[in-house]
C-alpha cells in the first residue's frame, strides 16, 4: 500500500475543486459532508475515509481511484496489474469497515505477489 500524505491530498482536492469552479460550500453540499470537515481535509488536518473520498470524487466528477491514489490507499496504477478494479470495489463496499477493507486489500496483494513470484520462478 502507498503511504498517506494528508496534506498533499488536501492540496489536490483544493486544486480539483477550483478547476471545477466550485466553492468549498458547494462541494461540501454536493458530496454530503459538512463545510468545516471539507475545509479540514483540504488543510491536511483530517484523513477522510474511502467512502468520503468516493463521495468527493463523484461530486468533482473524477474517478474515486484518483483520490484513493492521492490519499495513499492505492498505489499508483500499473497498467499490467489489473488490480485497480478489485481494490476500488473493496474500498467502495459500505458493508465492511475501513479496517476490514485494509485487511482484504493486504491479503489480496499478498496473493498477487505470491503468484507473481511463482510465475517468475517458472513454477505453477
Amino acid at each position: 500500500m502507498a503511504s498517506l500524505n494528508v496534506g498533499e491530498l488536501g492540496e489536490f482536492l483544493r486544486e480539483q475543486r477550483r478547476n471545477a469552479q466550485l466553492s468549498l460550500r458547494q462541494l461540501a453540499d454536493a458530496a454530503g459532508v459538512s463545510n468545516p470537515y471539507l475545509s479540514q481535509i483540504e488543510r491536511g488536518l483530517r484523513k477522510p475515509s474511502a467512502e468520503i473520498l468516493q463521495q468527493l470524487a463523484k461530486a468533482l466528477r473524477i474517478s474515486a481511484e484518483t483520490l484513493y491514489v492521492q490519499a495513499g490507499i492505492l498505489d499508483e496504477p500499473d497498467l499490467d496489474r489489473g488490480d485497480l478494479g478489485v481494490a476500488a470495489a473493496v474500498l467502495a463496499d459500505p458493508s465492511i469497515n475501513a479496517r476490514q477493507k485494509q485487511a482484504l486489500l493486504q491479503i489480496y496483494e499478498s496473493f498477487r505477489k505470491e503468484n507473481g513470484h511463482q510465475a517468475a520462478g517458472g513454477t505453477s
